[in-house]
């Protein structure tokens, strides 16, 4: 337990970040799990329109921090690259 006004609120801010972290963190890898089920299905429709909307959540995850932006990018092409492979 912090003994100073300041390390007490700083605290206090890193467990509200803490919980919002985890919240986007969470909104994120549910975008990605949808469009890796749809992919999984064979669903080509599916697997592209579940690609629209985690692309944006996912680059929205690396613009709050919650991964890093190469790492984001990674994600996004080679999700990408295995819903093309399943559109042909």
């Amino acid at each position: 337990m912090a003994n100073i006004r300041s390390a007490a609120k700083a605290a206090r801010k890193a467990k509200r970040r803490q919980a919002v972290n985890t919240a986007r963190k969470s909104r994120v890898r549910s975008y990605v799990r949808k469009v890796e089920e749809a992919i999984t299905a064979g669903d080509s429709k599916a697997a592209q329109a579940a690609l629209r909307e985690a692309q944006p959540e996912i680059v929205r995850g690396a613009n709050k921090r919650i991964m890093h932006k190469r790492a984001a990018s990674r994600k996004v092409s080679r999700l990408a690259r295995r819903v093309k492979a399943l559109a042909k």
